[in-house]
């Protein structure tokens, strides 16, 4: 009973440890409950609605840059659990929420205006069909990209420049495949996440395998 105690405290403390991360991850799942109460004709009606494509985002800019952040159009919210505790939780407690929540907020928002920009400009050349402008377009996944690349700076060479090729595998390749409006914005919030390297200053040593080996053998060590 005591060890399982302790394990429960262990993982209540490291849930406060990020409370951003887990708190956006609560309401993921209740939207994602939400959505699978739905009809399938409500339910697409209602995601475009909160979606940040052209038309609503001339419309209601604010509100569905907020809204779209908070739902997730694939109804799978256990892949997303991982994936937050994972990245997010991660680069949370390492840059403290303030900072972590400015990079979410600067590649969602960043990547989102600007890839719909260059689908307006692409509907108005006759490189796209009018109908995109009510694209459905929602998600957390620019958000997850540029945490993503902000951890880069986490990570002491080499290792970082492994993690760099695992970011352009996941991320520029589809880009070059398939070319879709969404992979142009992952790219974009991949480099908006780089960019954020101010804000990493001054958050401690980055993180390299050898020192963890050290930091164990350390502890193990007879005293």
């Amino acid at each position: 009973m005591t060890r399982v105690r302790r394990g429960l405290g262990a993982v209540a403390d490291y849930l406060r440890s990020a409370p951003g991360t887990y708190v956006w991850l609560t309401i993921l799942f209740f939207t994602t409950v939400a959505l699978h109460h739905m009809s399938p004709e409500f339910e697409k009606e209602f995601l475009r609605q909160h979606s940040t494509n052209i038309h609503e985002l001339s419309q209601n800019p604010v509100r569905v840059l907020v809204t779209s952040a908070m739902w997730i159009d694939s109804g799978r919210w256990l892949p997303y659990a991982a994936l937050y505790t994972l990245f997010h939780a991660q680069a949370e407690r390492w840059l403290g929420t303030l900072r972590w929540l400015a990079v979410c907020a600067a590649a969602h928002v960043l990547a989102t205006l600007i890839s719909e920009l260059a689908l307006l400009m692409a509907v108005n050349d006759g490189h796209a069909p009018p109908s995109a402008v009510n694209t459905l377009d929602i998600g957390v996944s620019y958000a997850l990209a540029g945490v993503m690349a902000v951890l880069t700076y986490r990570i002491a060479p080499p290792w970082r420049y492994a993690y760099l090729a695992f970011l352009a595998a996941v991320y520029a390749v589809p880009l070059v495949t398939a070319r879709t409006f969404t992979d142009f914005g992952h790219v974009l919030s991949v480099l908006i996440g780089l960019a954020c390297y101010p804000l990493t200053r001054g958050r401690g040593r980055a993180w390299s395998p050898r020192g963890g080996l050290a930091a164990l053998r350390e502890r193990d060590a007879p005293h």
